[in-house]
């Protein structure tokens, strides 16, 4: 039996028997998720999706990896910058991965300005953050370019070896790289909102949420560090193997 819900008033309401009642329960209130607002279990579900999304890219590529006849480019020499007249290897990479685990400690801090309801301090953390994500799209866009223009990968071909490297690459980086792209877009718009207070009076419109409540700035939260996480494994995965 379907247990009954509770009025504002506290008086309990008894609900249908069988299916009915299961109907009236999830349509009494926008949040069936008891005590978890929509958008953040609706965010859970993305992520969960977007995580085999991910797991199908990664594992794919170790297939073709481990499968492949012709010989595997070495990371530590695609991926090297020339400085001072030294090959460093994946030096930019290092820098790359430094910059978006920053970013998620400013994102942590942000949501927990955010429920303290500093708006200045959440909007600062907020702009930041999406200023170092910022910065590792321009630093992959610059990758990108080199093993392009410099190294003639295509996604179709090689010259260095095995020809599904570039198509592995282009593939499992662009689709994270686009991840931190809207990420950004979405922390800007976020942070504009924060600071002219639309989550205290509950102002109409995208990305609101509920009255006084910062509960968006928290699932912004749970996007960044998934993407975060995210490229951990593809930093190892492929960079490192």
């Amino acid at each position: 039996m379907t247990q009954p819900v509770l009025t504002t008033t506290g008086e309990s309401l008894p609900l249908p028997e069988g299916l009915p009642g299961v109907v009236a329960d999830w349509s009494s209130d926008q949040r069936a998720f008891k005590n978890v607002p929509w958008g953040k279990a609706m965010m859970w579900i993305f992520l969960l999706s977007d995580t085999f999304i991910f797991s199908s890219f990664l594992i794919s590529y170790m297939t073709v990896r481990m499968s492949t006849t012709d010989p595997w480019p070495n990371p530590s020499e695609v991926f090297a910058l020339t400085l001072w007249g030294k090959k460093i290897p994946l030096i930019l990479i290092a820098i790359m991965t430094f910059i978006l685990i920053s970013s998620s400690g400013t994102m942590a801090m942000a949501v927990n300005f955010g429920y303290r309801k500093d708006r200045v301090k959440t909007f600062v953390l907020l702009l930041i953050t999406a200023a170092l994500g910022a910065s590792f799209v321009g630093m992959q866009a610059f990758e990108w370019t080199k093993l392009i223009v410099d190294e003639g990968v295509r996604p179709w071909g090689n010259p260095m070896g095995a020809a599904q490297f570039g198509s592995s690459f282009f593939m499992i980086t662009g689709f994270h790289g686009t991840h931190v792209s809207i990420g950004v877009i979405f922390l800007v718009i976020v942070a504009i909102k924060v600071l002219r207070g639309d989550l205290d009076r509950q102002t109409p419109g995208f990305l609101t949420g509920r009255k006084g409540n910062y509960e968006m700035v928290e699932i912004m939260g749970l996007y960044w560090h998934f993407v975060d996480l995210v490229w951990v494994f593809i930093f190892a995965l492929f960079y490192l193997w």
